[in-house]
């Protein structure tokens, strides 16, 4: 990927240059000051994700970050990573397999394991881990533009 010289980058990876296995990581640690905002940003004020007396009735015992939130992590990944800046988002599956905690490090991986060279689009595996345990995967199909001829 390059930079365009005004502090943003440029375009990411080219269909061209994509091959099944290449893969991208992205690590974040999960803030409460992020819990508040995403809840802001979504209207999403469930108090499982706001409220310790209510958190501490559930099954979680405490607050644990929105689904979504965790799943937006693999958004920064494809958008900046791989396939990168230029690819445009075609569809996301996502299984939630355990809930994220305020203070828990996520790190959020892509893979791609298929090409479509027909249609230019990319599917890429989705996994989300703490502590090496996954609490999320899915499955992301890219559109990526074509070098020019």
């Amino acid at each position: 990927m390059s930079n365009n010289g005004n502090g943003t980058m440029g375009h990411g990876y080219y269909f061209e240059d994509l091959a099944v296995g290449m893969e991208a990581s992205y690590s974040k640690k999960i803030t409460n000051e992020d819990v508040l905002a995403f809840a802001e940003l979504s209207g999403d004020t469930n108090p499982v994700h706001l409220n310790d007396a209510f958190a501490a009735g559930t099954i979680f015992k405490k607050r644990i970050a929105h689904g979504f939130l965790t799943g937006a992590l693999f958004s920064t990944v494809l958008g900046t990573k791989l396939p990168g800046p230029g690819c445009i988002y075609l569809s996301q599956s996502l299984k939630f397999r355990a809930p994220v905690y305020i203070g828990d490090e996520v790190v959020a991986t892509c893979k791609v394991t298929s090409l479509d060279p027909d249609k230019g689009r990319a599917v890429l595996a989705c996994d989300c881990q703490v502590n090496g345990k996954p609490v999320l995967e899915g499955e992301a199909v890219m559109m990526v533009s074509r070098k020019a001829s």
